[in-house]
């Protein structure tokens, strides 16, 4: 599949077409039964068309934080853009339910689609915080139920890995080159696929994955592991020894002599007597062998063996024979050990070489660090002192290792223009109803203050106003705001047959640059790992009042006996 950027980011994108999903397996079937048996009684009572509201939130922050990526939002749309069921699909349907189910129903269901259906949601990439509308689909309550457990599906993964990676760039700090490296310990190949393009989205500035670059565009990066060290066993194994300079201008007949040649140099340099005495010699034949291959782009691991002992003079000793030839080495990476000692000898290692032998750079040659990193070690490496110019971080990352799911939930609000409530023991379950608009208020210093809800034909919270927000359901949580600016969250991003203006899809790369932007735009003690402090989400003062009129309206009254 080619790179395909969905619209130019602005004006109206009504009527384009949309590309299907990225995974083929994202189909109308990818649903859980109960949406078509539900679907079925729906049609047998004829409510099948009658206009639904459905609201997409989550009711927590991942990870113990207050801040989560919305990320997801495309694959949705790609979703309802083409939505339709073949007739394989219908007769698998029929086969799955009872054969009492009627067939006039599999007629319906060949005829729907989602033209009759808008979603308005949160921009992709945004921070977003519990409660508030992901994603508000309207349509015809049949439609919309079934896409009920894709659109959670779609999100709730996507949402989760985009956060882990925001984390993990909080953590590691603006400075550093992070590499996400997971595929081979995904949960198969589309946890694979979906975690490279979300943590990419999340603040990652390249991946391991392959087909993810190609996909959707994403820089790879990427050299050679231990098998292909521990792969030579002589220098002899090297056959065509030869290497031509950058320019092209002359020919270096024998690499590996010259590669020894540097070897022998650095062992007798007086300031690095006793570090190191004879290296491991088919390490430095692997090591000359890449650089043969790859001399414009020559990193190596450098711990097959012995990091200090041999890995860090070996490599020195090749940069320098691709520095002779006008070549300049990339780096080394370190994949086990203590990454904080290791990484800061290396560096004092690299600035003798630029110093005893004045070759300008080369204290500055990149170290890459892996092995099994995620927040913690990468917290405590930063308490530690290193220096670490890249990490590679897998397992914990794509797996999202301390938390299993966001746990998105999809609750109807409103029905025929009636406003629908969720009620629980326990609050935090409690939905809010009606349709909603959504506003972000902004504190003089630029930062956002608070997300408040309003009933949609509230007028909308004014700069310079004082406005009262409420918690949804504690009476005594409250607070006035003089917003300074106020950013309206919902649009429409899929506005069916209704005529009204639709966003475009952004590229990838914009999604991540707004991402990266609005975590800068967030005040660091939200951000925090440790106790960091909550983000307010407030419903207006006529709404407040709303929910819990409905709520008495709608919880049944006990009687004592």
């Amino acid at each position: 599949m080619e790179v395909k950027v969905n619209g130019p980011g602005n004006g109206d994108c009504s009527s384009r077409l949309v590309d299907g999903p990225t995974n083929p397996m994202v189909t109308p079937l990818l649903t859980d039964l109960y949406q078509f048996t539900m679907a079925y009684a729906y049609w047998k009572a004829g409510k099948q068309n009658e206009r639904a509201v459905f609201d997409l939130y989550f009711r927590k922050s991942p990870f113990g934080g207050e801040y989560t990526v919305f990320a997801g939002l495309e694959e949705c749309i790609r979703l309802i853009a083409n939505f339709k069921f073949t007739e394989e699909e219908i007769s698998f349907i029929k086969k799955s339910l009872p054969s009492s189910c009627e067939d006039a129903f599999y007629k319906y269901l060949r005829e729907i689609d989602c033209s009759d259906v808008e979603v308005y949601a949160i921009s992709e990439g945004s921070v977003v915080f519990p409660k508030v509308p992901l994603v508000r689909v309207e349509g015809p309550v049949a439609v919309v139920q079934l896409l009920e457990t894709p659109f959670v599906n779609l999100i709730n993964y996507a949402s989760l890995v985009a956060t882990n990676a925001a984390r993990h760039r909080f953590v590691a700090g603006k400075s550093k080159l992070l590499l996400e490296f997971g595929l081979r310990r995904a949960q198969g190949p589309d946890g694979g696929i979906s975690a490279s393009k979300y943590c990419y989205l999340g603040g990652f500035d390249a991946t391991s994955n392959v087909a993810a670059g190609r996909l959707f565009g994403i820089p790879l990066r990427g050299t050679h592991s231990h098998a292909f060290v521990s792969s030579y066993m002589s220098p002899d194994e090297i056959k065509d020894k030869s290497l031509r300079s950058s320019d092209g201008s002359r020919t270096c007949e024998d690499f590996l002599s010259a590669a020894q040649m540097w070897l022998n140099k650095i062992q007798w340099l007086p300031s690095l007597h006793g570090i190191f005495g004879e290296t491991n010699q088919s390490e430095l034949a692997a090591f000359t062998s890449y650089a043969l291959a790859f001399p414009s782009d020559f990193l190596a691991l450098v711990d097959t063996y012995d990091v200090i002992r041999s890995g860090i003079p070996n490599f020195c000793a090749v940069a320098m024979a691709l520095h002779d030839l006008g070549y300049q080495a990339k780096g080394i990476r370190l994949d086990s050990g203590d990454l904080a000692y290791l990484s800061r000898e290396a560096r004092k290692f690299f600035m003798t070489i630029e110093k005893e032998f004045g070759v300008p750079g080369f204290q500055n040659i990149n170290i890459t660090a892996s092995n099994d990193l995620n927040e913690e070690t990468l917290d405590a490496l930063n308490k530690q002192g290193h220096e670490v110019d890249a990490f590679g971080i897998g397992t914990y990352l794509v797996t999202c290792f301390t938390q299993a799911a966001l746990g998105c939930v999809f609750k109807l609000v409103e029905i025929n223009n009636q406003p629908r409530i969720k009620l629980s023991e326990d609050v935090s379950k409690v939905s809010i109803p009606c349709k909603k608009r959504t506003f972000r208020l902004y504190g003089k210093e630029g930062y956002p203050l608070v997300d408040i809800m309003t009933g949609e034909n509230e007028p909308p919270p004014q700069v310079g106003e004082r406005i009262l927000c409420r918690h949804p359901f504690n009476e005594s949580k409250r607070a006035y705001v003089v917003p300074q600016q106020v950013e309206e969250l919902l649009k429409c991003y899929w506005s069916g047959k209704s005529g009204k203006t639709a966003e475009c899809l952004p590229a990838l790369k914009d999604i991540r640059s707004r991402c990266i932007k609005q975590l800068e735009n967030m005040r660091r003690d939200h951000m925090r790992k440790l106790n960091p402090t909550p983000y307010k989400v407030s419903v207006s003062a006529k709404l407040y009042d709303f929910i819990h009129f409905l709520w008495l309206n709608e919880a049944p009254v006990g009687e004592l006996q």
